[in-house]
């Protein structure tokens, strides 16, 4: 298979912040553990990919569940409007 076939074949990844932004958009929302092995970064990078997102408009909501353990969820998604 040449390189050209190959990408016409493949779809694109998504990124590991949409990865994250799926995940923390769930109603449920996400803990760290989770995005952690969903992204395989470590626990600093995920907390800086958050604040990436926080930095981007998407306002997220840190929470604890009925374990105790932080979970975070969007509760307001950037729009394009917003960035005017």
């Amino acid at each position: 298979m040449t390189a050209q076939t190959k990408s016409k074949t493949t779809k694109p990844q998504p990124t590991k912040s949409a990865t994250i932004l799926k995940f923390i958009s769930r109603p449920s929302g996400a803990s760290l553990g989770v995005l952690e092995k969903a992204t395989g970064w470590q626990p600093h990078s995920v907390r800086a990919a958050l604040t990436g997102l926080r930095k981007a408009g998407h306002a997220i909501e840190r929470d604890k569940d009925a374990k105790g353990v932080t979970v975070y969820r969007v509760t307001k998604v950037a729009s394009a409007a917003d960035a005017c």
